[in-house]
């Protein structure tokens, strides 16, 4: 094999899309699929955002339940994420 379809053969066994093909994102597919399991942290972020609405100072902040929230989701969604990266 040489010149363009070498190249095209070794992006093939790399798992990669070829021209024409576009790629296919498939963690906020699988992100979606994980809010449902990880509510509770959603509802802990929404009240803290709530609770912190009226601040003037602008020192409160939601960082701990945000990045709570989202460990959950991305520690859901990484078995499904990482099986479609092949």
């Amino acid at each position: 094999i040489s010149g363009e379809s070498a190249t095209r053969a070794t992006h093939t066994m790399a798992g990669l899309q070829l021209e024409d093909d576009e790629p296919v994102d498939h963690k906020p597919i699988e992100e979606e699929k994980c809010k449902p399991k990880c509510q509770k942290f959603l509802e802990l972020y929404e009240a803290c955002v709530e609770r912190i609405s009226g601040d003037e100072t602008g020192e409160a902040h939601c960082t701990g339940q945000y990045f709570d929230m989202y460990k959950c989701i991305d520690d859901c969604a990484a078995k499904a994420v990482m099986a479609n990266t092949a």
